[in-house]
């Protein structure tokens, strides 16, 4: 597997995505050979320990050198190898074949405003070319599979959707709601949390006027977690003046301890975003026992289903969903747990096991 682009901590939830569906693979058939960034495995030791890492010589946060490792070293490499599976969404030029091709999201062509100029430019020459030399391609839902079969001209049996896992034990380790609330100086009211970088298509800014015009004024606090993107310092002006100074709390990147601990305190996990892939946030939402309220943009109505309040990014319909939610918790609670079965480590891993027999027999 090629994860030679995947930094630890610097690419969202595609490391994520791959991490949690290769923890997964159980099949004493396949034995997968990981080739990574110099670091990644010593982030990731769980994996380091089952399967065979190789890692580069570089860190993985210079594209030249890594799409110029891919054609040289990792093709050198790949030799004897039954099949590559290229994780990062393109295939290098030099390349063995047959191939398996992650294509995580197409959001390049939905928001091209979002993309530096030679990022897009790249992803525009790059994909369209890797989807064609694939042998098969892997997506993360039904929405992907669609944007890829329609922008490409892509054959639909030749795409595999492959769903996000969450691990069984995911918040076996969360922070006490207490500790976290004197840790972070959140006092006794109630919160929602938004885990997601200051990316623009994540909805910070339209998160910012649901609480300017409803839920400050009831009370309710804003505890936004991820790192620093793109907009972070147009989110941090905003913060600066009343009401959002004294009901945002802004704590940046948290231990996943962290992480699931806020989620599981909060009154709902809350995901306005424009354009995903999948939202693993979601789903890890519903396995800690939180109501969720996602926008109705790209994926997330199918990721969702009937588990949340799926809404139009509306001002004032946000601004009255905590009510719903309130009325119905525990409905929306026992309907979580229940979807959270869809998308485990073990399904996850399933279906990317699948993919690999297709293309070998």
């Amino acid at each position: 597997m090629n994860l030679t682009w995947c930094v630890p901590g610097a690419v969202g939830g595609s490391e994520e995505y791959l991490v949690r569906q290769i923890r997964g693979l159980d099949d004493d058939e396949i034995e997968p050979t990981l080739f990574v960034p110099r670091g990644f495995a010593v982030a990731h030791p769980e994996l380091r320990e089952r399967f065979d890492c190789v890692e580069t010589r570089a860190d993985g946060t210079s594209r030249p050198r890594r799409v110029l490792d891919e054609s040289t070293w990792l093709f050198r490499r790949t030799r004897d190898f039954a099949l590559v599976h290229h994780g990062g969404g393109t295939i290098p030029a030099r390349h063995r074949t047959p191939t398996l091709l992650t294509i995580h999201d197409l959001q390049y062509r939905a928001f091209p405003e979002y993309f530096g100029r030679r990022r897009l430019a790249y992803l525009r020459a790059m994909m369209p070319r890797s989807a064609r030399r694939a042998t098969a391609i892997a997506v993360p839902t039904e929405f992907v599979k669609s944007t890829v079969c329609d922008a490409y001209d892509i054959a639909a049996e030749r795409v595999h959707v492959v769903p996000h896992g969450i691990e069984p034990n995911l918040g076996s380790d969360a922070t006490p709601a207490s500790e976290l609330r004197a840790r972070f100086e959140l006092g006794d009211a109630p919160f929602v949390v938004f885990p997601a970088m200051t990316h623009p298509h994540k909805g910070h800014a339209f998160l910012l006027d649901v609480m300017e015009r409803h839920w400050s004024r009831r009370g309710v606090r804003l505890v936004l977690i991820g790192g620093r993107g793109s907009v972070e310092d147009d989110v941090a002006r905003r913060l600066v003046d009343a009401p959002l100074s004294s009901t945002v709390s802004r704590l940046g990147r948290v231990s996943a301890a962290d992480r699931d601990g806020l989620i599981r305190a909060a009154t709902a996990l809350v995901f306005p975003s424009q354009y995903e892939g999948f939202g693993a946030p979601l789903i890890e939402a519903m396995a800690l026992g939180t109501p969720v309220i996602a926008s109705d943009r790209a994926c997330l109505p199918e990721v969702v289903g009937d588990a949340g309040l799926v809404l139009e990014l509306d001002v004032d319909r946000w601004g009255e969903a905590l009510d719903t939610v309130d009325a119905r918790r525990s409905a929306l609670v026992e309907a979580g747990r229940s979807r959270v079965n869809h998308f485990t480590t073990a399904v996850s891993a399933a279906a990317l096991t699948r993919a690999y027999r297709r293309i070998l027999t």
